[in-house]
């Protein structure tokens, strides 16, 4: 049996009044310019599910394989966990329509928008879970395209076995430096790989220090020029790279978050109960052991929730 993971340390608490109520455990490694571990807390080279902090290896692995896009804001909506708004949704489906297909060749689980007002704005409209809201269309319609490209059947282009998931593996694990630790089905249906922090850590840097043109750079290039397709409206991708240019942020479900930034490093996070509201005031508190200032940080460094608790990086977090 290989490495399982350890778990973690207090990263964030919750404060409210003035009075600690709670706290989120978790790991987090922050990376200098070279690569080389600067700091960690928790358990940070056991392999966790990354989950959506994988799409942009995932999409090196689909470019790779023949896809083209002339757009380089489809090839960000590939990368995305888009948040289901009108402007989300007809990219997808021109993205779909290029290739003669229709909503249904998507095979992504039906969902609901991720963002709360596209939610409701759904709901109100009478409509209900649809694969095309799903946060993963764009990877889906991506890994769709890719099938046609390079004459692949679509037919189960998502099971692990499928020669897609084979490219898109050994492109996973060339970027992170590792061997998938675990294969399992995410949220979406699509395999997700299993790798440490380190390895997440390290495959974010590759990208941002890739050379121009290379298929690295090239998605790294994609999403923060479009951070608003990665994620939507005030998302917290979307807000540290509009709010940190160069930046390349990507989160992914049970609170994983991965952030890099050419000539200072990258840092990745996982919260251990999968609390969101947990990610932020860590990855802020590594980006300021990279030097990284700006006035975004500040904002994200205390998330303050609806019923006024607010969630802080823990005192005990020394990185």
């Amino acid at each position: 049996m290989g490495k399982i993971y350890s778990g973690g340390v207090p990263l964030a608490e919750v404060v409210r009044s003035g009075f600690v109520e709670g706290a989120h455990r978790g790991s987090m490694v922050v990376l200098d310019a070279a690569g080389s571990v600067l700091a960690s807390a928790g358990d940070v080279t056991s392999p966790i599910f990354p989950r959506s902090a994988n799409k942009p290896m995932q999409a090196i692995g689909m470019l790779r394989s023949g896809l083209r896009l002339v757009d380089p804001a489809d090839l960000a909506l590939v990368c995305a966990s888009h948040h289901g708004e009108d402007f989300h949704l007809a990219r997808v489906r021109a993205l779909l329509r290029s290739a003669g297909l229709e909503e249904a060749a998507l095979r992504c689980s039906p969902a609901l928008p991720l963002g709360e007002a596209a939610r409701i704005a759904a709901y109100r409209a009478g409509g209900g879970p649809t694969r095309l809201q799903m946060n993963c269309s764009g990877k889906h319609a991506g890994m769709l395209l890719t099938c046609l490209v390079a004459g692949w059947p679509t037919d189960g282009y998502w099971r692990p076995e499928h020669p897609l998931q084979q490219r898109i593996r050994a492109a996973v694990e060339e970027t992170t430096g590792e061997v998938a630790a675990a294969v399992g089905v995410d949220g979406c249906g699509a395999p997700v790989l299993a790798v440490s922090l380190t390895g997440l850590a390290g495959a974010y840097l590759r990208l941002v220090s890739a050379e121009p043109g290379s298929v690295e750079r090239t998605v790294a290039d994609a999403m923060r020029a479009h951070p608003l397709l990665v994620a939507g409206t005030d998302a917290e991708d979307t807000r540290l790279m509009t709010g940190i240019p160069g930046l390349l942020a990507k989160s992914g479900a049970e609170s994983v978050i991965v952030a890099a930034l050419p000539g200072h490093g990258a840092v990745a996070v996982k919260i251990d109960d999968g609390a969101m509201r947990g990610r932020l005031p860590a990855v802020v508190a590594g980006l300021h052991r990279l030097g990284v200032r700006a006035p975004v940080l500040d904002e994200l460094a205390e998330v303050t929730q609806p019923d006024g608790g607010v969630v802080r990086k823990a005192p005990s977090l020394t990185v």
